[in-house]
């Protein structure tokens, strides 16, 4: 085995090993479109740490993930959950609702409105732009 593939296997052991804390703090449900009863899994919200960060990861629904991952296969109209999500209180999900808010505003009205309306404390929009730099 690889390194590369050594170390992607040990960094995916560590997110897993948040997996049970997410699970309490999402009560199951994932964090972004708050569907429950399907599989979630852990996403690391950007910019990524050289080591995996609990405080930087969420608990999502795989069609949340893949349609994070793959832009190609965005469904503008899943996103109105963001209407809740961009409001969280945990820190990580209101920067990943943001950047997705952000990364759908020019093909959804909602979006725009809710980046307009949404306040972000410093420390919030700092990671925003971080993440947006990557």
């Amino acid at each position: 085995m690889s390194k590369a593939s050594e170390k992607h296997k040990a960094r995916l052991n560590e997110l897993s090993s948040f997996g049970k804390n997410l699970a309490r703090r999402s009560k199951s449900h994932c964090e972004l479109c708050d569907v429950h009863g399907v599989k979630l899994v852990v996403a690391e919200v950007p910019p990524v740490a050289k080591d995996p960060e609990f405080d930087h990861c969420i608990f999502i629904c795989e069609n949340c993930q893949e349609q994070i991952e793959k832009p190609k296969a965005m469904n503008t109209s899943h996103w109105h959950c963001l209407h809740s999500s961009i409001w969280s209180e945990v820190p990580a999900v209101k920067v990943m609702a943001v950047l997705m808010a952000k990364r759908i505003a020019g093909q959804a009205d909602f979006a725009e409105e809710l980046l307009d309306q949404i306040y972000l404390e410093e420390d919030i929009a700092g990671w925003i732009e971080d993440a947006l730099k990557e």
